[in-house]
């Protein structure tokens, strides 16, 4: 073969080779780079990526909170509605899975909120690769149940399907098993402490503010549901950062509610 036509062989082969390649943006940095831009991503262009959120300074790093030995799961497990804590901090919580706004992921990166979203199977449906990534940037994953039932009431093997099932889902999803459960509505009863016991849920949550109540002053230790799903009005991002605006304005931070409980 004559000299041009290797050179023309040769980069037809390159050519060919760079369509094969994934086009995603991380597989082009390599792994180290990848490694390099880490879990909360890279900084705005002034280096202060909470000036675009609207916020006037960083959030306060949590307080660090000592690790907690194994609980005891011989008996049901606590029901929490606000955590006793004189730390300055609160802890947002989101439900269902039915929202899945993209820059909220953007959001929780680069603000590095340590959120907590409890997952129904039957709401989150073929968009559980949305809520890989929100972990991948910090979010952790707990039980929300698998079809969303009042749970009240209902016999014990119905109200333990609904909660180990959603264990499993979790599981084998994301390779974890979460270890606080949020029943559907804020119902329960005993049935319920003992299903989710049986299914190794160290903790009910419940809340002490939803965020849609405009009148109530966020105090420590409060546990605050963000409502999401709502088909008109702002963003879960938008909703989000007024949120934090206010938290921010009553000198508190977002903590991680699995570190407290």
């Amino acid at each position: 073969m004559r000299p041009r036509a290797l050179a023309a062989a040769g980069l037809a082969a390159v050519l060919l080779a760079g369509c094969a390649q994934s086009v995603d943006p991380i597989e082009r940095l390599g792994k180290k780079a990848a490694q390099h831009v880490g879990s909360h991503g890279p900084a705005r262009a002034d280096g202060r990526p909470y000036r675009h959120w609207g916020l006037t300074a960083p959030l306060p790093a949590p307080p660090r909170v000592p690790v907690r030995g194994a609980a005891d799961r011989r008996g049901v497990p606590p029901v929490v509605r606000r955590v006793e804590t004189s730390d300055k901090v609160v802890f947002l919580t989101y439900d269902d899975g039915a929202e899945r706004d993209p820059r909220f992921v953007e959001l929780v990166r680069e603000l590095r909120l340590p959120v907590s979203m409890f997952l129904t199977d039957s709401v989150v449906g073929p968009g559980y690769g949305h809520f890989a990534r929100l972990q991948s940037v910090g979010a952790s994953i707990q039980n929300h149940t698998l079809d969303h039932p009042a749970l009240r009431g209902l016999p014990y093997a119905g109200q333990r399907a609904e909660i180990c099932g959603q264990q499993e889902k979790v599981r084998s999803r994301f390779g974890i098993r979460p270890r606080l459960f949020r029943p559907p509505y804020g119902t329960y009863d005993r049935t319920t402490l003992r299903a989710a016991a049986d299914c190794g849920l160290s903790a009910v949550v419940l809340w002490s503010v939803a965020a849609r109540e405009q009148g109530r002053g966020l105090r420590a230790g409060d546990i605050v549901s963000v409502t999401s799903g709502e088909a008109a009005g702002p963003t879960l991002t938008e909703r989000t950062t007024r949120l934090l605006r206010e938290i921010q304005r009553r000198g508190l931070t977002v903590g991680r509610l699995e570190d407290y409980l």
